[in-house]
């Protein structure tokens, strides 16, 4: 059975909120999880800890302008 990846639901919410929520989920020892933000400041604030922090970014655009950010560490 495939397990679901957790998935952060931060649409909604202004920054710095995403991006503590995203470094409190890599400090818990995720290794792989998807946020969901509906801004650009998130998406590019998330992105560059997501880097800083040895993990990689896929974005994938959803309706609405908001987007999934798809979260491996490297």
């Amino acid at each position: 059975m495939e397990q679901k990846m957790k998935q952060l639901d931060e649409r909604g919410l202004s920054c710095p909120i995403p991006v503590l929520d995203t470094k409190k989920e890599i400090e818990a020892g995720s290794s792989e999880f998807e946020v969901l933000v509906d801004n650009n400041t998130a998406l590019r604030n998330i992105t560059r800890l997501a880097g800083n922090k040895s993990f990689s970014v896929s974005v994938r655009d959803l309706p609405g302008g908001e987007f999934a950010l798809t979260l491996k560490r490297n």
